[in-house]
């Protein structure tokens, strides 16, 4: 497939957290991009975030008692 050409401004950071991410997956950054675009247009990315969602909401209470868990007990300072 005969590739085209894109041109994007984004922040400093932004492109640089792109540069870092397509270096960690061994991708060139239009390589990258692409898979973001076509993971979003697919709904791949949507379904994702959904399925984190219900885990999320499925398993609130366990992240809570570990939470809780680390906690000092009341009265408890620092010296």
């Amino acid at each position: 497939m005969a590739k085209t050409q894109l041109g994007a401004r984004v922040d400093e950071d932004v492109a640089e957290l792109a540069k870092k991410r397509a270096a960690d997956l061994g991708l060139s950054i239009g390589d990258y991009l692409a898979r973001l675009v076509q993971d979003d247009a697919s709904g791949l990315r949507a379904r994702a975030v959904d399925a984190a969602a219900r885990f999320l909401v499925e398993h609130q209470s366990v992240f809570d008692e570990a939470e809780g868990a680390h906690q000092a007990p009341p009265g408890a300072r620092a010296a």
